[in-house]
């Protein structure tokens, strides 16, 4: 019969208690994971706002917007928005189930502490979602489809269409954006708006727009506003922006 030693019965032994913790770890029920009722639950990721990505390279563009322009419009003025919109809404739980477009479309109703980060955060993330749908490294050119027709038929041709845009671009005061939309009245319109306002904050529907906040293009055109609206129409997504003008029809606006 062998015989073991001490130090190998020590060793034994511990290897046979491992074993049976093991063995103990893998019958033991698991616990269950979810929550005890009336335990609060933090918000999933579900509920907040998304920075989406650019729909091509930020270079795509080029020489007409820059790549650098594009980089830091997107991910950091962008992000920011996305960031500051859901630490406001942070505050208010019963909000988060509500879009952004609800929220701005009836500010009145979201709670004054912090109606105006959402009016500024809604809108810029809102108004820059549909500014980089509305531009391709395909576009330019003249309008297309059915808004070619409906832009004819309000501005008397495109050309005129292109100035009255500019030029009101150019008017606007300091930061903010130019539109053309669909107004109340089922009229197509040129209008500007301040800041980050957003014309569904006064019932029209926004089928296309330029940013004319200087992060948009002072480090290829610095202060010549007047060059980067003409440069912007050779990078116009005319497709995407007649899917909004059918959009703005279809939801009777």
């Amino acid at each position: 019969m062998k015989r073991f030693f001490p130090h190998q019965l020590q060793i034994l032994f511990l290897g046979i208690a491992f074993l049976m913790l093991i063995v103990a770890c893998q019958q033991a029920p698991q616990a269950d994971s979810s929550p005890t009722p009336g335990t609060p639950v933090a918000q999933t990721s579900a509920k907040s706002v998304q920075l989406a990505p650019l729909p091509y390279d930020y270079a795509a563009l080029e020489p007409h917007i820059d790549a650098q322009t594009m980089r830091l419009h997107h991910d950091r003025h962008h992000q920011s928005y996305v960031d500051n919109l859901n630490k406001a809404l942070a505050k208010q739980p019963n909000l988060q189930n509500r879009t952004v477009e609800q929220l701005l479309r009836d500010l009145n109703s979201v709670p004054e502490d912090i109606r105006t980060d959402v009016r500024n955060n809604g809108g810029g993330h809102l108004n820059h979602t549909m500014f980089w749908q509305i531009m391709s490294p395909q576009g330019g050119g003249d309008a297309t489809g059915a808004i070619a027709q409906e832009i004819t038929k309000t501005f008397g041709s495109f050309q005129q269409f292109k100035d009255q845009f500019n030029q009101a671009a150019s008017d606007r005061f300091g930061s903010g954006w130019v539109w053309l939309v669909r107004n109340s009245n089922g009229q197509l319109q040129i209008t500007t708006t301040p800041n980050q306002d957003t014309p569904i904050m006064d019932g029209s529907y926004p089928i296309m727009g330029n940013d004319v906040w200087e992060h948009a293009y002072y480090l290829r055109y610095q202060n010549e506003r007047a060059k980067y609206l003409d440069a912007w129409w050779n990078v116009v997504n005319w497709n995407e922006i007649n899917r909004r003008y059918q959009q703005s029809l279809n939801q009777g606006i």
